[in-house]
């Protein structure tokens, strides 16, 4: 063995060493800045809307809402009753988005492109129970005349999107998986 190899050895337990904790380090500064990101997306959205929940604020930035997607969160039940049988109908599809834009979501937003990805894919169920959170936290904050008016327009808009796959003849049927849906919306208005 050369007089050059313990020092050989000891470089390259150095670098290894150096690069391990240079993993570590960024390993540790992505997790402070994701964590950040959460806390920031939180504050705002405790900032932006009625919820004064925190375990229910957590829930909404797990799920991906955020204060862009804000608006994408009250459409949840007509996402829901397109689902109800276990597929999205390409009417369904086109009802849900149509929604959106009646509802004022821009077709280029982040929540319009959040409500895009829910038809395309099946949310998690926490993302229906998180909304039955946030109407019950909205309604708390509303007079019983706008919150009439809201449930009138969230259940109107849901049995649109369940006729929109038609049924026999041109007369539209609502399956009983998606008049579950409904009534299960109607139950979290009459909850909150």
């Amino acid at each position: 063995m050369s007089d050059d190899a313990p020092r050989v050895l000891d470089e390259r337990r150095q670098a290894l060493e150096e690069a391990f904790f240079r993993k570590q380090d960024e390993a540790l500064r992505a997790r402070v800045r994701a964590e950040r990101e959460r806390a920031d997306a939180r504050a705002a959205l405790a900032e932006q809307s009625p919820i004064a929940d925190a375990a229910l604020l957590d829930r909404l930035v797990e799920l991906g809402i955020r204060v862009d997607t804000l608006a994408a969160l009250m459409l949840v039940p007509l996402v829901e009753v397109a689902w109800a049988d276990g597929t999205m109908d390409p009417r369904e599809r086109e009802a849900v988005l149509h929604a959106a834009e009646a509802s004022g979501i821009e077709f280029d937003s982040p929540s319009h492109a959040l409500l895009e990805a829910w038809t395309q894919e099946r949310p998690p169920a926490a993302l229906y129970e998180s909304w039955r959170a946030y109407v019950a936290s909205l309604c708390r904050e509303l007079s019983a005349d706008h919150r009439w008016h809201l449930e009138e327009q969230l259940v109107g808009r849901a049995r649109s999107v369940a006729r929109a796959a038609g049924g026999f003849l041109g007369v539209a049927r609502v399956s009983k998986p998606e008049e579950e849906v409904i009534a299960r919306l109607e139950q979290a208005f009459a909850a909150g």
